[in-house]
């Protein structure tokens, strides 16, 4: 060839191949279905013009919200909205994850939409305030049959006792699954600060944050299309139902943890004390929308508080609110509600803390 043409002629390696995006929403029914199923959606976009991770700019689509649950057959498509976006640790290369918050057909937010009424609240003065939250989200691996993974057929494992944070083949089951979601958290540029075997075999938890308040939202349900994906590969189902065994084992929750900078700062014990004080007068308007079926886990057993009963301690793992000890040797830091149940919308949690700890209702 000319020496112009060899000159001008598009080197292979240098050549933008198309992505795909995996637009992700979930349809606002977590825990309205039975046990096997979960609320997370998502469909594969072919980008021909790729975008980087960390863009919102892609571009708005829609879906059939009657197959979701979200809308009407005769005027049935729901609009998705990218908000955030991550690589893909399960397709590598240029590939992406985008979520979505979901639109009516005019544009506005849908009924199932929590994200939107977070973003809302977020004035000057909680900004000023850097919220923080840490989430520390539980699950249950199921096989197939809807049993417990790794549990006898027809029976049961030991009691509960060596199991929590266990290690060796008759102590823990699952753990590949768990392994391959933190890796894909971490490759995804989520912040997950840790993963560790539960108190009742075959069930998880791994912790977001610290992450501000849409951060939290953004990445805990983007966490959970990733443990249900993989859970595909693995012939694994996921399940954060607030008591998937009945009888004498743990429920499963979502812990979430709490801090603004004046609970931060020297001193703070004493905003730590207005925030639970707050707390302790809006109680069931918060555990309303803790998560369903959240009564069959706070029981004032396996490290509850009753569900009817509020209750603030230092250390107490069955109270409502926990003070870690360390915060109450230094006398700042962050406190813990340990109402949430494991199916509990995120975003919601986040607007209830602040809601209530900033009197913005």
């Amino acid at each position: 060839l000319p020496l112009r043409r060899r000159l001008t002629r598009p080197l292979p390696h240098l050549l933008l191949f198309p992505c795909r995006a995996e637009y992700i929403w979930f349809d606002g029914l977590e825990g309205q279905k039975d046990i096997m199923f979960n609320e997370m959606r998502s469909k594969t976009k072919v980008m021909q013009k790729p975008l980087p991770a960390g863009s919102i700019d892609f571009p708005m689509w829609s879906f059939d919200g009657s197959s979701t649950g979200q809308a009407e057959g005769d005027d049935s498509d729901c609009l998705l909205r990218p908000v955030f976006s991550c690589p893909d640790p399960i397709r590598g290369d240029n590939h992406v994850l985008v979520l979505c918050e979901v639109l009516t057909p005019n544009g506005d937010p849908h009924p199932t939409n929590s994200r939107d009424r977070l973003a809302k609240i977020l004035d000057k003065e909680i900004n000023d305030e850097e919220p923080l939250y840490g989430f520390e989200q539980e699950y249950t691996m199921l096989g197939s049959d809807g049993r417990v993974f790794g549990w006898p057929e027809g029976g049961y494992p030991a009691p509960q006792g060596p199991f929590y944070c266990g290690a060796g083949n008759e102590a823990v089951y699952g753990r590949p699954l768990a392994e391959a979601h933190l890796d894909a958290c971490i490759k995804a540029g989520i912040q997950v600060s840790g993963i560790n075997a539960e108190v009742m075999p075959g069930q998880w938890e791994y912790q977001v944050g610290p992450v501000g308040p849409l951060e939290l939202g953004d990445s805990v349900m983007v966490s959970r299309w990733l443990l249900h994906r993989l859970g595909e590969d693995m012939g694994i189902v996921c399940t954060f139902d607030p008591k998937p065994v009945k009888g004498d084992w743990n429920g499963t929750g979502a812990h979430t943890n709490f801090s603004t900078k004046s609970m931060r700062n020297e001193g703070g014990v004493d905003a730590i004390n207005d925030a639970v004080e707050k707390l302790s007068k809006t109680h069931k308007k918060h555990i309303t929308q803790y998560g369903l079926g959240n009564e069959q886990r706070l029981t004032g057993l396996h490290e509850t508080c009753d569900i009817d009963t509020f209750r603030s301690g230092v250390a107490d793992r069955g109270a409502s609110i926990r003070i870690p000890r360390q915060v109450e040797i230094e006398g700042k830091g962050y406190l813990e509600d340990r109402r949430p149940s494991a199916n509990v919308d995120p975003y919601t949690v986040a607007f209830l803390l602040l809601e209530t700890i900033f009197s913005k209702a």
